[in-house]
């Protein structure tokens, strides 16, 4: 310590490294601090992957598990309505991944153009004709895998494998919060559970793990799981608690400074500290009751709505995705920095996913209604409340469905090509980029295609990142969201 600024000659008490983290910085500094003088594991400065002049602070991402069909909803071919029902012939040997290489299929709807753009929009999905000249298609979208676990994965985490963390956990590892009260990264699963690979999508994986998604319920008895204390405790004061509490972040540290280089502890104090915040913060702000009337009915939410059929409908569609969107504007206005939105769970049939194999109309008429419901409404509540302009909406799916029908009414798998939209945050409205061809089953441009490398990058240049300089080293690599791809989609910039 002779060389060290802190050096004294005066007798001082002898403090680890860690100690002196916790001592003179505390919380979430000390965190930071500890993270930039561990060895594995060892952060690139933020500073480094920063850009001058961001666009956006905050995303919100929709995701469509199971494969939402880009012919059906966005991408209009009239070529298939002129061939419907005729022998599909894609000029080279299809492998597909179940047997959906029956006659072509045309569209289960029609479509319309809407907006000063022209935007063709099939009949479930009209409701985006109100704000279409807000949005940027892109209709060239490739996947590396037909399989739904690892294109899933591949469109959360930019890795067809797991163990890498979310899009989300790394915003939140490269530009931190926005609110200490609420979580960074925040999930909003569909209501009936889970889509392909549940957490595995959101988790923070080798970053620390305060990065990782926090799973809310919106209009649920508890939206966010074990946030408050057992109804059998009730006998526990606020008091007794918030010394508990004391008690328990001292042992913490203390058994956190003899294990230096070990950010694992620091990760879950820092967890238990937000835990602590959130019982205050969170009741507020998932308090949907505390919509006006008029807000409520944008949604589709007014008082009384909630009143459909057992089967699977529009109606119910739209009033448990409207209640995650309305959850999410919520959310950012208070400072969440990443909210991940999802339509369809994994639980097989019937179905209530996008994986439209069988019957597409049955499968998506209901979830593209309550879908473009809820988008349109979030993305004209976020306008009309100046949030549009930095906050960046991304709508996506883990890869598309071929032009060819499967069993007469259903879609296969195709991850030759898909459909991507965005919005906000410093994205052109009212346009398209990249074409698939007249079938819809492969980019027009084959040698160009998006991947969702670009989209990663793209979206991280927005909020004013750098995507190759924001790097986390693991296992002797500098990882970092786009692997060793990706490329600003220039033309999408406003």
């Amino acid at each position: 310590m002779k060389n060290s600024p802190f050096h004294s000659d005066t007798a001082l008490p002898s403090l680890s490294r860690r100690d002196f983290l916790w001592q003179s910085g505390g919380g979430l500094g000390g965190v930071a601090l500890a993270s930039m003088f561990s060895g594995e594991g060892k952060a690139s400065a933020a500073s480094d992957a920063m850009l001058p002049f961001p666009k956006a602070k905050r995303v919100v991402q929709f995701f469509m598990s199971g494969a939402a069909s880009h012919l059906d909803l966005f991408d209009f071919k009239p070529e298939l309505i002129r061939m419907d029902g005729k022998p599909s012939d894609f000029g080279e040997p299809v492998e597909a991944f179940q047997n959906g290489l029956g006659p072509w299929l045309k569209p289960m709807w029609d479509f319309k153009a809407y907006g000063a753009s022209g935007k063709m929009l099939s009949e479930p999905v009209s409701s985006l004709g109100a704000v279409v000249d807000d949005i940027s298609f892109i209709h060239n979208m490739v996947s590396k895998s037909g399989v739904h676990s690892a294109a899933t994965l591949l469109q959360a985490t930019g890795f067809l494998i797991p163990g890498f963390p979310g899009a989300g956990c790394w915003m939140s590892y490269g530009l931190g919060s926005l609110n200490d009260n609420l979580p960074t990264f925040v999930v909003l699963p569909d209501h009936r559970g889970f889509g392909s690979n549940g957490i595995k999508n959101w988790d923070s994986a080798f970053l620390p793990s305060q990065h990782s998604g926090t799973i809310i319920y919106p209009g649920t008895d508890a939206p966010i799981a074990d946030l408050f204390a057992h109804k059998v405790g009730s006998y526990v004061r606020g008091d007794a608690e918030a010394a508990a509490h004391r008690t328990l972040g001292a042992l913490n540290r203390m058994h956190s400074a003899s294990r230096e280089g070990d950010q694992r502890l620091d990760s879950r104090i820092r967890s238990y500290e937000l835990a602590a915040k959130m019982q205050m913060a969170a009741p507020e702000a998932l308090d949907l009751k505390a919509e006006p009337e008029h807000a409520l009915r944008l949604y589709g939410l007014e008082r009384g709505a909630q009143t459909w059929d057992k089967e699977i409908n529009a109606q119910e569609e739209t009033y448990h995705f409207a209640q995650k969107c309305l959850a999410a504007r919520r959310l950012l206005e208070r400072g969440v920095r990443f909210i991940q939105i999802w339509s369809g769970n994994d639980n097989g049939f019937p179905r209530r996913n996008w994986d439209s194999h069988e019957d597409l109309r049955r499968d998506h008429g209901p979830l593209s209604t309550g879908m473009a419901r809820g988008c349109a409404a979030f993305i004209q509540d976020l306008k009309q409340r100046g949030l549009l302009e930095d906050t960046i909406v991304l709508w996506t799916t883990e890869f598309g469905r071929m032009p060819s029908s499967q069993g007469g009414k259903g879609r296969d798998h195709n991850p030759f090509v898909f459909t991507n939209w965005l919005c906000g945050g410093g994205i052109r409205g009212g346009m398209t980029h990249g074409e698939s061809d007249q079938w819809g089953y492969k980019p027009l441009d084959r040698k160009n295609p998006t991947q969702v490398y670009d989209v990663h990058a793209t979206i991280l240049h927005l909020l004013g990142l750098d995507h190759t300089k924001l790097t986390f080293r693991h296992n002797g690599i500098d990882r970092r969201l786009t692997d060793v791809h990706g490329h600003v989609i220039t033309p999408l910039l406003a």
